[in-house]
């Protein structure tokens, strides 16, 4: 049964660097390859862009690339709930536009506050998630099947709720400024030294706990390489987000990390949170790993269905939102198109296994790096829509096809 990446450890506390290194090559060569082959992949393509394109490095391009990929990041984090149990939820596109219109409808057409608009679009995704698990959990049909018929159903339903073909605009500043403002520059320092300082509070209590109880623990070097490389990634990115991207200062001011870039680090650290930390985490994998033991294990195994489910549409409810604001209206394109395709492509090529028990809600957001940066570095250079279509298919069938070899490299070693 296969079970989430944990912190590599070796069999004798405060073991060098070295050894942990070894030990990690070890894993390498018995098939798990965690994010390496996202993380390689998503440098490569920067580095090649940024050569043949140097406006790709802009600040200005930087920042479009946070919310030009924040639906299909926030719709394949959910998904990543779906797809450790071996399921699959080809609905969660068109859900996202149902969700949207719900509020678009609600905040425009009828007046209620923004508040209410989101609340009645989260509360469709839940109920949304809901019919679809227990559709398959205890109907017993193919999730394929129930997702593909959602998937046509709703797209009827978008465009019943904004009658026909119309454009439905939003107008609530509030709903606005989710995917068009940005944080004050001092706020979003702010921020970055609260993240470093937590993540490293956290990795401290971990390393202590485990040396206080006599468990294997991290060398201080190892842990204090993590702290550093993210605070190196995050500072540089919080200061390029912060330079000015505006043509015109002197009549409007672009500075700012992006509002959809906190909305995604606070559902990555909860969703993570949960699949690592808590024991309904644990079920997921253990139902996701081996449905039949889990059962015998007396987990809930219907039980666990559904709720993945559930978090998947609510996910993509919350896609929804944030691809309205971003567009700052509604029409029946809203989750369609190649949004669902991109979605599952993130999960897989971030690191997520189609077959089950394996994945993170990093490879969401690893995938979805990948993604926008092909969508967007292929744009710059001027190629159609098809050419980026076979390259995002071409980097979905590979990162496939290493998740394929990984799981047999991984049988033939006994690390399953």
């Amino acid at each position: 049964m296969s079970a989430p990446t944990l912190p590599v450890v070796v069999n004798k506390p405060g073991a060098p660097v070295t050894e942990h290194a070894r030990e990690y090559l070890g894993r390498l060569r018995g098939g798990d390859m965690g994010a390496l082959p996202a993380v390689a992949g998503l440098l490569v393509l920067c580095a090649v862009f940024a050569i043949v394109r140097p406006a790709f490095l802009s600040a200005g391009n930087f920042a479009n690339l946070f919310t030009q990929g924040a639906q299909v990041t926030l719709i394949a984090m959910g998904l990543i709930f779906v797809l450790l149990l071996g399921e699959i939820d080809l609905s969660a596109g068109y859900t996202s536009g149902v969700c949207a219109a719900a509020l678009a409808v609600l905040a425009t057409k009828e007046g209620l506050p923004w508040y209410v608009a989101v609340a009645a679009a989260l509360v469709a995704g839940v109920v949304i998630g809901l019919t679809l698990g227990t559709l398959v959990a205890k109907v017993g049909i193919p999730s394929f099947v129930v997702t593909l018929a959602a998937f046509l159903g709703f797209q009827g339903l978008v465009l019943l709720l904004i009658s026909g073909g119309s454009n439905v605009p939003i107008n609530d500043h509030v709903l606005l400024a989710v995917a068009n403002n940005n944080l004050p520059p001092l706020v979003g320092w702010a921020a970055y030294a609260v993240t470093v300082l937590a993540y490293a509070a956290v990795q401290a209590v971990v390393l202590s706990n485990r040396t206080r109880r006599g468990l294997q623990a991290e060398p201080i070097a190892l842990v204090a390489m993590r702290v550093g490389a993210l605070a190196v990634v995050l500072g540089a990115a919080v200061y390029a987000l912060n330079l000015e991207r505006s043509r015109n200062p002197a009549i409007v001011s672009l500075r700012g990390v992006p509002l959809v870039v906190p909305l995604i680090g606070l559902l990555l650290i909860a969703g993570t949170f949960v699949l690592r930390r808590t024991r309904y985490g644990r079920h997921l994998y253990a139902v996701g790993g081996n449905r039949e033991a889990a059962r015998r294990a007396g987990i809930s195994v219907d039980r666990i269905r559904i709720s993945a489910f559930m978090i998947s549409s609510t996910f993509a409810a919350i896609g929804g939102v944030v691809a309205a604001s971003r567009a700052n209206s509604v029409d029946p394109n809203t989750g369609g198109s190649n949004v669902l395709l991109y979605a599952v492509g993130a999960a897989v090529i971030g690191g997520t296994s189609l077959f089950g028990g394996k994945g993170r809600m990093l490879d969401a957001v690893l995938g979805g790096a990948v993604v926008a940066v092909i969508d967007n570095g292929m744009g710059l250079m001027g190629y159609s829509a098809g050419v980026k279509y076979v390259v995002t298919g071409a980097v979905l069938l590979v990162a496939a096809g290493v998740d394929a070899v990984s799981r047999r490299r991984a049988a033939a070693t006994g690390r399953t």
